[in-house]
Formats: structure tokens, sequence, C-alpha cells
């Protein structure tokens, strides 16, 4: 298994921050939509405190992502796609990284206009991005919820892409992300 990339597939780092990064998205997701119905108390607040470190995590991920996939080739896409999926597929990745970077920083926001700190494992504690505001924090709590369904919808689009191409092309663009 090769570490990097080639013209023929992705390396085992481009692979592990594919495959851990959906696995951490989209327990974040769920987190996210589950918490917000909960009841006010101890258990609200733990997943909360979770939510906001995980958050955290995937920022640093995503920035450490992205220069390994600068500093790599990237296997192109099949030549036999029309433009308009290669445009699809260039536009759902620029989508993902864009949103990788903005649902953190418009909690990490969020929190800071709801007056909460965010802390990082317990390690260390975050420095605040705005000032306490009830308006602002209504503002960003809207921005990231729907920035969370955005991230959903290119999540769908992302894997019905893959499995089309896998079933109905036959051709290599999932195989070469799983072996």
């Amino acid at each position: 298994m090769e570490w990097k990339n080639t013209l023929n597939r992705y390396g085992i780092i481009a692979k592990l921050f594919h495959w851990g990064m959906a696995i951490i998205l989209i327990g974040m997701v769920i987190l996210g939509l589950v918490m917000v119905e909960l009841p006010f108390g101890v258990q609200k607040l733990k997943l909360y405190r979770w939510h906001k470190e995980y958050g955290m995590l995937i920022l640093m991920l995503v920035t450490l992502r992205l220069a390994w996939r600068f500093s790599n080739i990237i296997p192109p896409l099949p030549s036999h796609l029309p433009w308009w999926q290669k445009w699809a597929a260039y536009s759902v990745h620029f989508a993902f990284y864009l949103l990788m970077f903005c649902l953190p920083l418009s909690g990490w926001m969020l929190s800071s206009a709801a007056g909460l700190p965010v802390s990082f494992f317990g390690l260390f504690v975050l420095p605040d991005l705005v000032t306490a505001s009830e308006p602002l924090r209504l503002t960003l709590t809207l921005i990231h919820a729907w920035l969370a369904y955005f991230l959903i919808a290119a999540f769908f689009a992302h894997v019905g892409a893959a499995l089309f191409h896998h079933f109905y092309y036959k051709d290599d663009i999932l195989r070469r992300m799983i072996k």
C-alpha cells in the first residue's frame, strides 16, 4: 500500500483522512441533530461539549488534510465523464472542504456569541472569536444549522455519485478510495 497518491489510486494517508473524517462528520451531524432536541440538562451539556471538541478536531484535521492534498497528486477523473459530471465532482469536493472549515468556525463563533468557552478535550480553551451577543448567537445558530444541512446534501450527492459510478459505469472511482 502506497503512502502517497498515485495516478491510479489514493494513498493510505489520503484514505485515512477521507474515511476517518467521514466517520467523524457523520457522527457530528447525528450528534448535532440529537443534542438540540434534548431537554436542558447534564446529558445535553455533555453532548454539546463533545460536539464542540470534535468540531475543533475537524478544523485541525481539515487543515492537515488540505496540506496533504496539495502536496500530492490527485488521481484524475475518468476521461469518459461528460464535462458537467466533472464540474459536479469538483464542486462537491470544494463544498466539502469549505463546509469542513465553515461549520467548525461558525460553531466556534456561535459558542463565543453565547458566552460559552470552547475547550479542546480539556487540554486548552480556545479564545473567543466574537463578543457575547444574543442577536449574533441567534443568527449564528441558523447559519450553523444551514451549513450542516448543506453538508448532509453534499454527503448524499457524493455517496450517490460514487455508487452510480460503481454500479452503472463500473469504473474505478469508488475502488481507488477503498482498495
